[in-house]
């Protein structure tokens, strides 16, 4: 990504600052959209420790007015917006019958909306261009449901095939669009909103045998923005240790389902 420059929503903390920082390491020019001036101060602070051109402009990517603010900001200080990861996001937890009409739309506002009006602002002048690369975060929640978070999942299935979409239409003008869909991720917004208990679960079921990190996201986002996968549109790429390989995972993988195994003793339950 050396001599690129990058926009990353929601950079300023997450997998927006982990892909963030490998964008930087990598050569990019990273600009930064996220809701708090004081938090995309520090993490601009950190690019430039790392040597790189980094910019920040705090905006709401749910307003659309906001959004095309920040884009002018950004192309009077960079010129040419290169890439986009589109990482803003946030979540509601609640029962799907007693889920209130605000948290429904600030969710939808934010990761279906938001990510929207930041693909169309910045993929404009990536199509008069003819040339422009954009990851959109997902999450296994839009490959399958969640229970108790009913917007948040509705989102995410909404999101990929936005992807698509924008792939189909963009393809043409050689701007590609694809999407990361993280299985749980161990951020502390992440930590702040889910029991302890459950990262056993989701580290029970995974065959990599961990929890997955931000690192991980931000090396599959490089991977997708970067020249290598040039032919890559319209993807959505499970980031999962293999949580989604089947159906009955347990023990990182083992086979609990097999008396004869079981007897012999090759796995213990």
């Amino acid at each position: 990504m050396t001599g690129k420059t990058v926009v990353v929503t929601g950079g300023a903390s997450g997998i927006g600052r982990a892909t963030s920082h490998m964008l930087a390491r990598d050569g990019a020019r990273v600009a930064i959209i996220d809701l708090r001036d004081e938090d995309i101060a520090v993490v601009l602070d950190e690019l430039r420790a790392l040597g790189a051109e980094a910019f920040g402009v705090s905006a709401d990517v749910s307003d659309a007015t906001a959004v095309q603010r920040a884009a002018e900001r950004i192309f009077a200080d960079v010129g040419e917006v290169h890439a986009l990861v589109a990482c803003a996001g946030t979540s509601a937890s609640s029962p799907a019958a007693d889920h209130s009409v605000e948290d429904w739309n600030r969710v939808m506002g934010v990761n279906l909306f938001g990510s929207f009006i930041c693909c169309q602002i910045f993929g404009r002048p990536m199509i008069a261009r003819g040339e422009g690369s954009i990851v959109v975060i997902g999450s296994l929640d839009g490959i399958s449901a969640h229970a108790g978070r009913i917007a948040y999942s509705t989102s995410k299935f909404a999101v990929h095939g936005m992807v698509k979409n924008l792939a189909l239409e963009w393809g043409r003008h050689n701007v590609r669009v694809n999407c990361v869909a993280p299985t749980i991720i161990d951020t502390p917004l992440v930590r702040r909103g889910l029991p302890d208990y459950f990262f056993n679960v989701v580290t029970d079921r995974t065959p990599a045998g961990r929890i997955g990190e931000p690192d991980d996201v931000a090396h599959a986002v490089l991977v997708l923005l970067g020249g290598a996968s040039s032919f890559l549109s319209g993807v959505i790429l499970p980031v999962d240790g293999g949580l989604t390989t089947g159906f009955f995972n347990r023990l990182s993988g083992a086979d609990l389902q097999s008396k004869k195994l079981l007897e012999a003793g090759v796995y213990q339950p």
